[in-house]
C-alpha cells in the first residue's frame, strides 16, 4: 500500500489544482446558504405553511434544500431561489420545495388514549345526540395525514366499533400539504415494522401480506382503503375546499409548527367545517388555551365545539 503522503506527493500539480476545484464547488460558498438566502426562504414558508422558521433552522433548511440543488445541477442555493420563486418555478418545483421542509411524523395507533375517547365517549354522544354513524354516515377528517397512519388507525378503529354497531356507516378524509406523503398514503403500503403499534388482532383483519415475504410489506386492505379518501390541502388557504361539515377532526401534532396567530387562524377556519357539537383532538403536547376559539375542553386535548 502506498503511504497517503506518498500518493498525494505523486499527482500532478495539475491534478491537486482541480481536486482542490472540484472539493470548493461542492462545499465552497456557493453551496452554503447565506442568511440572506435563508431569509427569502423563511419568509416564503412561514407565509405559504405557517411553518415557524427561524435562523437555528437554517443548517436543516441547508441540508433538505441540498438534495434539489443536486437533482436540478444547479450550482447556489441563490440560483434555486431564483428558480423556485420565478414564474417557471412556481409550477414545476414549488410542490418539491414544500414537500422537502414539512415534517412528516406519523404512527399507527399514535396517542391511543384519544382512539378510546372517540369509541367509549364521543361516538355514543354523538349517536344519540344527531345520529352519526347510524340514522346517517358519521365524517371524520384526519387533518395533516402524512403518509396515512392516523386515517387507516380511524379506519381500524370505526370498523371495529361498527362490529357491535347494527348499519354503522363512516367515510373519513385525510389531507395533507405533501404530495410525496399523499402518494403514499394512496397506495397504502407499509414495511412491517411502521404497523407494529397495530394489535395482532387488528393486524389480521385489516393488514395484507406481500406474497414475497422478504419484503416484509403489508397493505391495507381494499375494504378500509375505500373508506378514507385523501386530497392535498394546505392550512393557510383562506378557504379550505372541504364541501362536508365534520363530527369529529384529528388535528394532532402540527399546530406547534405554527405561530399562536396562525393557530388562531387556522383553527377558526377548522371549526367554519365542524358541526356544532363535534369534537376537535389536537396532541398531547399541544394547547388551545388563550385562543379565541368555538371550543370547549372536555378532556385532555379534546375539545367541543358549542352548539349555536
Amino acid at each position: 500500500m502506498t503511504p497517503m503522503g506518498q500518493l498525494e506527493s505523486s499527482i500532478p500539480l495539475s491534478g491537486k489544482r482541480q481536486m482542490e476545484t472540484d472539493h470548493r464547488a461542492a462545499s465552497g460558498p456557493d453551496r452554503i446558504l447565506s442568511d440572506r438566502v435563508f431569509k427569502r426562504f423563511s419568509e416564503f414558508i412561514t407565509a405559504e405553511l405557517g411553518i415557524k422558521m427561524p435562523p437555528s433552522k437554517k443548517t436543516m433548511l441547508q441540508g433538505r434544500l441540498q438534495k434539489r440543488l443536486r437533482i436540478l445541477g444547479m450550482k447556489s442555493f441563490k440560483d434555486y431561489a431564483d428558480y423556485v420563486f420565478g414564474p417557471e418555478g412556481r409550477v414545476h418545483e414549488l410542490v418539491n420545495m414544500l414537500d422537502l421542509v414539512t415534517t412528516n411524523k406519523t404512527d399507527f395507533f399514535r396517542e391511543p388514549r384519544h382512539f378510546a375517547y372517540l369509541t367509549g365517549t364521543i361516538l355514543p354522544e354523538l349517536m344519540r345526540k344527531s345520529g352519526a354513524g347510524v340514522r346517517r354516515t358519521l365524517s371524520i377528517w384526519s387533518a395533516g395525514c402524512a403518509t396515512g397512519a392516523e386515517p387507516y388507525t380511524l379506519a381500524m378503529v370505526l370498523s371495529e366499533f361498527a362490529n357491535s354497531v347494527n348499519g354503522f356507516d363512516f367515510s373519513i378524509l385525510g389531507t395533507d400539504i405533501s404530495t410525496q406523503v399523499l402518494d403514499r398514503a394512496k397506495r397504502a403500503v407499509y414495511r412491517e415494522g411502521e404497523t407494529a403499534p397495530v394489535p395482532l388482532e387488528i393486524k389480521k383483519r385489516y393488514l395484507l401480506r406481500s406474497r414475497d415475504r422478504s419484503n416484509r410489506l403489508v397493505r391495507i386492505v381494499p375494504a378500509l382503503r375505500s373508506k378514507v379518501r385523501l386530497k392535498r390541502l394546505n392550512f393557510m388557504d383562506a378557504g379550505f375546499d372541504i364541501s362536508q361539515s365534520m363530527d369529529v377532526i384529528f388535528f394532532r401534532n402540527v399546530i406547534i409548527y405554527f405561530e399562536r396567530p396562525t393557530q388562531e387562524a387556522v383553527i377558526q377556519r377548522m371549526c367554519r367545517h365542524l358541526k356544532p357539537g363535534g369534537y376537535l383532538f389536537t396532541g398531547h403536547s399541544e394547547t388551545l388555551h388563550g385562543l379565541d376559539l368555538p371550543l370547549i375542553s372536555t378532556a385532555n386535548s379534546v375539545y367541543r365545539k358549542e352548539a349555536g
